[in-house]
């Protein structure tokens, strides 16, 4: 027992150097943007559960609870919700950390109603990446794949900035962005899964195999259109010389103590051993390089999932000859994967697991793989649940924007946020039209366009419809009337005039407009012969003796004298045009005539202004 323990103890040695040496912290931005006080960007670390909002960004309103600051209860068992109201910002909830797991306040924050959660940390210290407990340190462990909020580690400063700005009653937003959290610089992403073929270390180990499953399908058309660039890794581990002899050592490691892997049930006297894991390990990783040699990557996928189904620990299946029957049946060149694989008990190194292990080290801006499974997209290591809409989400955000596939702008990949309390943004009951917008990137509140009709506001409190057909959606927001007939409506076609009653009505706009009583109020129809009779929104005048009202002069005419004076008009105007006509047709005769005359003339005598013809004659000597 003592020579497994120090065993034991000097691998987690090597571990932890590895981890203190190299390992980054994913983060993302926090803005606050009010109050003034704390207005700001500051980072904050992305917690290894639930959704993370990769490329897109979520503003919400900060609230500190008065019991349970912690989180490690459940909020509804102290009457607490967080469930943001309609037209309202989506609710950050602020804990403290400590007295239990991570994932358990970001859970009771979920069921709170909380949209996400801030930990606000303990002790001043650089930040940290708040990950998933063991298995088999907690009770009940499916919860953990529930979470689907995304959560955030901050500093104990900023932590306390934020709960003093609370209890002097002042309002803390806060704006999560992670569009940089990935890098996305062009339209192809380049992204790796740090894996493990082992199906029996619990909840950890189901949870790789049935993700794999599931996005088999999108991976495999990601790259066969040349989207992405996929590569499977293992992560091994060597044995110190000290152990060499060991029995631990020698059942868990291959290649005289050069690659090795964990005891599947943690028990070295049954079951499969480590040294079992790393060879099956070893001939994943010569299936990816044979398959990518001969120009099908994809089919890494097929050979994970089937080997997974048809050759389980749990059946005594996880062997040699259950994975060559898989290969065979993938149509992949056996005899190259087994030249690949070499020989496990050789004291030689191993070209597939040395590179292996050398790209465990992290490199720039990648720090060293630690963490089992791992999934880094475009050289950044992923954050988040291990699930298919989540994993998708982040790929898609890898892209340069614009660039993105088809697959990511499907309704598959929307994440349905407006579903529910419509995501916290505006909308106008009566036309049912929504600010709120799901994308692969987070819901979005942007006012929106409506059959060429753009709405302008903040997307989350208010909405109008702008344009010339601005009056087609709720009729503006303004007021409006049937009545006798015709539609009465304060609505302009440019909505920066407003509301304004129409001609004939007076009132706000917006709630009422009042009919106005020319008659009453001596407005209209005052001359001496009009009789007038009020209408909704416009008046009737009457002149008698025969005479005509006209509504532009406000007076009362003959019945003929507009007619009168119209036929005179006329008259006048086709005296004139003929006039003119005759005085320029006489002027162009008079000209025809005179040329005509002096051509004639000049054929008979000279005229006095052509020269005399001289009769000398000039001979040449």
């Amino acid at each position: 027992m003592s020579i497994k323990l120090n065993f034991l103890l000097c691998v987690l040695v090597l571990l932890l150097k590895c981890c203190l040496g190299r390992f980054l912290v994913e983060k993302n931005s926090l803005k606050i943007t009010s109050p003034k006080s704390l207005k700001g960007t500051y980072e904050c670390a992305i917690g290894n559960f639930g959704v993370p909002q990769y490329g897109g960004t979520l503003v919400g309103s900060v609230v500190y609870p008065n019991v349970n600051q912690k989180g490690c209860d459940n909020f509804t068992d102290v009457n607490a919700s967080f469930q943001s109201k309609p037209g309202g910002f989506p609710t950050f909830l602020l804990v403290d950390r400590g007295d239990c797991y991570f994932t358990l306040k970001a859970w009771n924050a979920q069921n709170g109603g909380a949209a996400a959660i801030l930990v606000a940390d303990n002790r001043e210290e650089i930040l940290i990446t708040m990950d998933t407990p063991e298995e088999g340190n907690v009770a009940k462990d499916d919860y953990m794949e529930k979470i689907n909020i995304p959560s955030t580690l901050i500093s104990k400063s900023l932590g306390d900035s934020i709960k003093k700005a609370l209890s002097n009653g002042e309002m803390v937003r806060i704006n999560l962005d992670w569009r940089e959290a990935l890098p996305h610089p062009d339209d192809r992403v380049e992204y790796e899964l740090w894996t493990n073929s082992n199906d029996e270390c619990g909840p950890k180990c189901d949870s790789q195999i049935n993700f794999v499953k599931s996005f088999k399908g999108a991976a495999q058309l990601l790259e066969k259109k040349g989207f992405t660039q996929f590569s499977p890794h293992y992560i091994t581990w060597y044995c110190p010389k000290e152990f060499l002899l060991s029995q631990q050592c020698k059942s868990q490691c291959i290649n005289n103590g050069r690659y090795c892997a964990p005891d599947p049930e943690q028990d070295f006297s049954k079951g499969y051993d480590g040294k079992d894991v790393v060879v099956q390990n070893l001939r994943q990783a010569c299936f990816f390089k044979v398959a990518n040699e001969s120009g099908k990557p994809w089919q890494w996928w097929d050979y994970v999932t089937d080997f997974s189904i048809r050759c389980p620990m749990k059946e005594n299946k996880y062997t040699e000859e259950c994975s060559d029957q898989v290969i065979k049946s993938l149509g992949v060149d056996l005899k190259k994967i087994k030249d690949c694989v070499g020989d496990p008990h050789a004291d030689v190194d191993n070209p597939v697991l040395k590179a292996e292990q050398d790209a465990q080290i992290g490199k720039g801006s990648r720090g060293d793989v630690t963490i089992l499974p791992t999934l880094i997209i475009n050289n950044r290591q992923y954050r988040g649940k291990l699930s298919k809409p989540a994993v998708l989400k982040a790929i898609c955000a890898g892209f340069l924007e614009t660039t993105e596939p088809s697959i990511c702008l499907t309704p598959d990949m929307e994440t349905n946020e407006c579903l529910e309390n419509n995501g916290g943004c505006w909308r106008d009951k009566s036309s049912n039209i929504t600010a709120c917008r799901d994308t692969f990137r987070g819901r979005v509140c942007e006012c929106p366009i409506v059959k060429n009709v753009k709405f302008v506001g903040d997307g989350y409190s208010h909405c109008e419809a702008s344009g010339t057909l601005s009056c087609e959606f709720n009729n503006g927001g303004c007021w409006k009337l049937a009545r006798g007939g015709k539609l009465h409506s304060a609505c302009h076609d440019d909505y920066r005039k407003g509301c304004e009653c129409p001609p004939g009505l007076r009132g706000d706009g917006v709630l009422s407009c009042e009919d106005i009583d020319e008659c009453k109020e001596k407005l209209a129809c005052q001359c001496p012969e009009c009789k007038c009779k009020n209408t909704f929104g416009s008046y009737e005048c009457k002149c008698g003796s025969g005479l005509l009202y006209s509504r532009e002069n406000d007076t009362c005419i003959g019945k003929y004298t507009s007619s009168v004076v119209n036929i005179w008009m006329i008259i006048l105007v086709l005296v004139v045009t003929l006039s003119g006509g005759y005085a320029f047709y006489k002027y162009r005769i008079q000209r025809y005539m005179d040329s005509e005359i002096r051509s004639i003339m000049a054929q008979y005598m000279p005229l006095d202004n052509q020269p005399e013809i001289s009769n000398q004659v000039h001979h040449d000597i």
